[in-house]
């Protein structure tokens, strides 16, 4: 008889860690450090899961992913929103660690989402640099909005808090431009990215950080791993709507105001831009279509190493 697979789903918290065992439904709980994790890879060990599920929480999942990794054990870390819609599916409406835990081992179990392979650490490093400038440029935006309406005795320290957020958003890129260049590999794409106009560093490190499956998959994976893709939305009396929803926000954003300087500054992408738009495409839906157009180029400059030419367009 062929041994039933154990998955396991670890909720990660600050200070703690509950996982849940399926099917056996067995509950563990430790503390969220050293000590607390190493308990739990020696646990998962000697159960020899087949995977365990882990939501990515903003970092706070790192260590524990990368001491099962390394022991081991097949990890996957996934989507919050995707645990949400499950539990929503599944009936579980009622949320408490334990239960959330008990979420992903039966996603786990289910679904059996692909491990991957954790970042390293320099790789984790320039992901949280372009994390943490994507922070100040949101916090820039809101101070900025304040000060439109606020009273002139607040609007003084908003003005002064913007002008240090710019100052430390200079710094940030500065950390970001060094990050890349101490890495030979890192350096080398960098250069073939920013080849191609309207890409420059914030792109590039943003896709060397967050989409490194970049150069291996083909146009449609990559638009639905982005959130580019037109997605159909028939239901009712809606018949032929497409949206474009779900991916990478970070990578996708970006890529927005990459493809925004690339529609004027681009030949290839600003004529199909004027295309679509004097066929009748609304501008959003030809500037998303820009978008999926620039990352396939992007992704074809990658794979053959060679930089942007414009009469090699075709093969991109």
């Amino acid at each position: 008889m062929t041994e039933t697979p154990t998955y396991a789903g670890i909720d990660v918290a600050k200070d703690r860690l509950d996982v849940v065992l399926r099917p056996s439904g067995e509950y563990v709980e430790a503390t969220n450090d050293e000590r607390g994790i190493r308990s739990v890879v020696r646990r998962l060990r000697k159960e020899d899961v087949a995977l365990a599920v882990l939501e990515a929480t903003g970092g706070l999942e790192q260590p524990a992913a990368a001491a099962l990794a390394l022991a081991g054990v097949p990890v996957a870390i996934v989507n919050p929103r995707q645990l949400r819609d499950f539990a929503k599916a599944t009936g579980k409406l009622a949320k408490t660690d334990r239960i959330d835990a008990a979420v992903l081992a039966h996603f786990a179990e289910a679904v059996r989402p692909e491990p991957r392979p954790l970042a390293d650490e320099h790789a984790r490093e320039l992901s949280a640099v372009v994390l943490r400038r994507r922070q100040i440029l949101a916090m820039t935006t809101a101070e900025a909005n304040r000060a439109r309406t606020a009273p002139k005795a607040v609007s003084k320290r908003i003005e002064a808090h913007l002008r240090w957020l710019r100052k430390e958003l200079a710094r940030v890129d500065g950390e970001l431009e060094r990050v890349v260049k101490e890495s030979l590999v890192w350096k080398e794409r960098a250069v073939l990215l920013m080849s191609v106009p309207g890409v420059g560093p914030t792109l590039s490190a943003t896709l060397l950080a967050e989409l490194p499956e970049l150069e291996h998959l083909d146009r449609r994976q990559l638009a639905a791993l982005v959130g580019v893709a037109p997605l159909n939305r028939d239901s009712g009396t809606l018949r032929g709507i497409r949206t474009v929803w779900g991916g990478r926000s970070g990578v996708r954003t970006t890529l927005y105001m990459a493809t925004l300087c690339a529609a004027r500054h681009n030949p290839a992408i600003r004529e199909f831009y004027g295309r679509l738009v004097a066929s009748g495409k609304p501008k959003k839906v030809a500037l998303t279509a820009c978008m999926r157009k620039l990352l396939t180029i992007l992704a074809a400059i990658l794979r053959k190493r060679t930089p942007w030419q414009p009469r090699l367009l075709a093969a991109y």
